[in-house]
């Protein structure tokens, strides 16, 4: 079915076709050694077939350049005594193999609700160089980001396991270790690993054109916490229609329509639609408003809202990180309000620069896609080390969009990803002002206080059972929902801060 919609920018109607996106042609099974290196491949639906198939996507040569792949590898028994852990089963892996470039790593197995009790550990060689990097740890991650139970998204059967996913940069030999728990004489036997363990070696593709590059701090601002580059100057404010179409949960048909953007495909434009009311159809950036033009907009596209909202900040959109929307599922999915934010670190590392930002965010978007088989990126918008905001799953970036960020408590709420791990790094101050910012608008869109408190019902997790009414901040973090790491220690500590800070741009 086609859906449409309507806005106004300046005096033009803008409007695009949402069109059935179509599945990714497969070839026959490649076969792999290690010593050869292997096609890109990815499982044409994952968590379905027998563990050890691998198919091979067959898109054209370029555009398999320009959109990247996905390389995925049936561990392997380890027989060596000296990659056991003592009371452990053997554990299960990769020797050295070469493979085609990648940038991103992560493990995944056949049943979503499994756990992997025990540890995940990856070498790569950076591509053209001989020498291997030191073993990294791999959050094992274990569901906590994911659709809620009993969703639709969740309920597809493609849902697997999966750790959190590893940025390692540039690189195309790869090892790696999986090791079980030991038991625990006292308590329990040991826990065996799930089944049908895949590593999943991700390549972001190519980035956008150069224009579309995120302006991003020099790298030394990610320490001091210095605010990132100035920015070129903000394009004029987009002229809305008085009926907002593009913020209706279930926008009326237009009745009238204007040609796509050349350079956009309907899936492009269909994701660009949704955000009309905001920037141009097929937008790299969503520009920043003052405070005054930020509560004339919101009087329009979020009618009912309470006085309170923060200027709007720049966000890159989907098409200016380079998503390829023909990975998602074709329809975009909401809820009724945005009552909360759970703040979350993507658990990727640190060790990236702000100019390959996009790249993370590409990766991590075919992680969860192709890997994970979720609908769409997890989280609703991210944010890098440098301050730089990103849309996450498309829908519109003011709009009440369904994210699969923070089990049982994906209703009605946002995610917001900082890039990076924050267990025992802090978190640059870019990032925690790029948090308040982002939070101050979009919670204000829909009259919530981020300094206030707000009752949310369990959809179910490890740390509330289903239909447990929680008291909680209206900016939280991902562990206050779910028994988890995320997102790190050092951020945690940092939200107060955010909260204090959001509350007072929206005028508190």
């Amino acid at each position: 079915m086609r859906a449409l919609l309507v806005t106004s920018v300046g005096v033009t109607c803008a409007a695009a076709l949402t069109l059935p996106l179509a599945a990714p042609a497969l070839s026959a099974p490649a076969s792999l050694s290690a010593s050869a290196r292997p096609p890109s491949v990815s499982p044409e639906s994952p968590g379905s077939g027998p563990p050890s198939s691998v198919r091979a996507e067959a898109p054209s040569p370029r555009a398999a350049e320009l959109a990247g792949s996905t390389q995925s590898l049936p561990l392997e028994p380890l027989a060596a005594p000296s990659d056991r852990v003592a009371g452990a089963a053997a554990g299960q892996g990769l020797a050295q193999r070469d493979a085609r470039p990648f940038s991103l790593v992560g493990v995944v197995w056949d049943d979503a609700d499994a756990e992997l009790h025990g540890t995940v550990q990856v070498r790569t060689r950076a591509t053209g160089g001989e020498g291997w990097s030191d073993w990294q740890d791999v959050e094992t991650h274990n569901a906590e980001h994911a659709a809620d139970l009993g969703s639709a998204e969740r309920s597809t059967g493609a849902v697997r396991g999966a750790t959190a996913p590893l940025w390692v940069g540039d690189s195309d030999g790869v090892e790696v270790r999986v090791r079980p728990e030991a038991a625990d004489p006292q308590h329990r036997a040991a826990v065996p690993l799930p089944e049908g363990l895949r590593l999943e070696l991700v390549d972001p593709g190519e980035d956008p054109v150069a224009e579309t590059t995120p302006e991003s701090a020099p790298e030394s601002a990610t320490e001091t916490g210095s605010e990132p580059a100035p920015e070129p100057a903000r394009a004029a404010p987009v002229v809305r229609s008085a009926t907002p179409a593009a913020f209706a949960l279930n926008p009326a048909p237009p009745t009238t329509t204007t040609a796509v953007p050349e350079a956009l495909t309907a899936e492009s434009a269909a994701a660009s639609a949704v955000n009309a009311d905001l920037a141009p159809l097929g937008a790299s950036v969503i520009p920043e408003l003052t405070k005054a033009e930020t509560e004339e907009e919101a009087a329009i596209v979020a009618a009912g809202a309470k006085p309170y909202i923060g200027p709007r900040p720049k966000i890159i959109t989907r098409k200016g990180w380079g998503a390829d929307e023909k990975l998602r599922e074709r329809n975009f999915a909401y809820t009724k309000s945005v009552k909360a934010a759970f703040v979350h670190h993507s658990a990727t590392g640190n060790n990236y620069t702000c100019k390959q930002a996009p790249s993370v965010l590409r990766s991590i978007y075919r992680y969860h896609v192709k890997s994970s088989g979720w609908r769409d990126f997890g989280y609703n918008f991210a944010v890098d080390k440098c301050g730089n905001i990103y849309e996450g799953r498309a829908g519109g970036v003011a709009k009440a969009v369904l994210g699969a960020h923070t089990l049982g408590f994906n209703t009605n709420t946002m995610g917001v990803a900082v890039l990076g791990t924050y267990s025992s790094t802090n978190p640059p101050a870019a990032a925690v002002t790029a948090v308040s910012k982002l939070t101050a608008w979009k919670l204000g869109l829909f009259g919530a206080n981020p300094k206030g408190k707000v009752t949310l019902t369990s959809g179910g997790s490890n740390k509330y059972k289903a239909g447990v009414k929680v008291k909680m901040n209206v900016i939280s973090g991902h562990r206050d929902g779910f028994a988890t790491e995320c997102p790190g220690a050092r951020l945690y500590k940092k939200l107060g801060t955010a909260r204090t800070s959001s509350a007072k741009l929206q005028g508190r």
